[in-house]
């Protein structure tokens, strides 16, 4: 898919989606939620929220086990503006043999970003319920036609 605006990434909400983190993906074209969104029935709002500001793309993670998170593939390839994204939610899910050039993935909590054997690993950290002390973050990335840039933004609470 062609997009001038970046893309959105978050995971790991666990039931809350804070206002905050509406606010950092407001400009965004795409969003991608990592996994995690939540294990009730009423989380599956998350997405739809998050659908109204930009079209959506969910993988599933360990606690979305609602009836509703059935139809959340466990792992999901896109092309965004010639790069290939794959989301998962658990890294030690992803297939080294998957042709791609950034991973996606959530579950640690741990923001993270690093490039290795010539792929993007990006971790957003979690963006719902803080985890013991770790920050709040989400991440954004600009697929520019001969760049991928990335960013880890913290969340302003």
């Amino acid at each position: 898919m062609k997009l001038d605006a970046p893309v959105g990434v978050i995971s790991d909400t666990h039931g809350l989606l804070r206002d905050e983190a509406l606010r950092l993906l407001d400009d965004c074209g795409l969003i991608l939620h990592l996994g995690d969104v939540g294990h009730k029935p009423e989380h599956e709002t998350i997405l739809e929220r998050l659908q109204a500001l930009a079209p959506v793309y969910t993988v599933r993670g360990n606690i979305d086990t609602a009836p509703w998170a059935g139809r959340l593939p466990m792992t999901e390839n896109l092309e965004v503006n010639g790069w290939r994204l794959h989301l998962v939610h658990r890294l030690e899910d992803f297939n080294e043999a998957t042709a791609c050039d950034a991973v996606l993935h959530g579950h640690s909590h741990k923001p993270f970003h690093a490039w290795r054997g010539g792929r993007l690993l990006f971790n957003p950290g979690a963006a719902g319920k803080r985890r013991f002390k770790l920050p709040l973050t989400l991440g954004k990335l600009w697929c520019d036609e001969h760049r991928l840039r990335h960013a880890i933004l913290h969340l302003p609470v």
